[in-house]
């Protein structure tokens, strides 16, 4: 237990630390997939793969979508680029396909803290190896790139695959917002998870075991499951 001068119980303190920098557009470079900043020219490709491709549980959770048209889905990803705190990705499969968006958000510099959002991925990308690995490179750039300590994932709290997803990946549950949010006429409860600096190496460890080509039969079967190298 550590107190200060008053022997009031206080946090473990963090030598050396410095603002950490935001996290800006980059390429980052996968062996299933890519991720590329965003540019207007995926929005015709995303329209296909996101609306038209898939199924419109994909925007279940979402404010928006499915979007009818191109011009309708840019208007969305208008404003989510738009926001100042946010960093827009494109996932492309290695063809060179965009399959997917993802954002860095609620970017804290200050604290080292960033979140993981806006995840829409088409039904083409969800629950392959790709998908994993996205999320993947997007936390090792945070953690081994940038230096930050806390790497958040929020969703509503009754998106069981979301929830899933972020159990899978190694990301410890908080708790739960209770109305914090009205989108689409209806509540939503926020679920909050993240993962720490002190928790990322064991991760990354894991991660990059399952996401090794040896724990793939010939069909591309899985031999052991991600939850078991994340949690070991």
């Amino acid at each position: 237990m550590r107190t200060d001068e008053h022997g009031q119980q206080v946090g473990a303190p963090v030598p050396g630390w410095t603002p950490r920098p935001a996290p800006r557009p980059v390429t980052l470079d996968g062996r299933w997939c890519r991720l590329v900043p965003y540019a207007p020219e995926h929005d015709e490709p995303l329209h296909v793969a996101l609306d038209l491709e898939s199924s419109p549980t994909v925007w279940s959770y979402y404010p928006s979508g499915p979007h009818r048209s191109t011009d309708d889905l840019r208007a969305w990803l208008g404003r989510v680029v738009a926001r100042p705190d946010q960093v827009t990705m494109t996932v492309l499969s290695p063809a060179g396909a965009p399959l997917g968006v993802a954002c860095y958000l609620r970017i804290d510099p200050p604290n080292g803290s960033v979140e993981v959002g806006n995840i829409v991925y088409g039904s083409a990308l969800q629950r392959t190896t790709a998908a994993t690995e996205a999320m993947y490179l997007m936390m090792r750039h945070a953690f081994d790139d940038l230096g930050y300590r806390r790497y958040e994932w929020k969703c509503d709290a009754l998106n069981a695959p979301s929830r899933d997803a972020a159990e899978r990946l190694g990301f410890t549950y908080e708790g739960t917002f209770r109305n914090a949010v009205v989108y689409r006429g209806r509540n939503r409860d926020t679920a909050w998870f993240s993962v720490t600096d002190a928790e990322w190496p064991r991760l990354r460890t894991g991660l990059e075991r399952w996401l090794d080509p040896a724990n793939f039969d010939a069909d591309g079967r899985q031999r052991t499951a991600l939850d078991v190298r994340t949690r070991r």
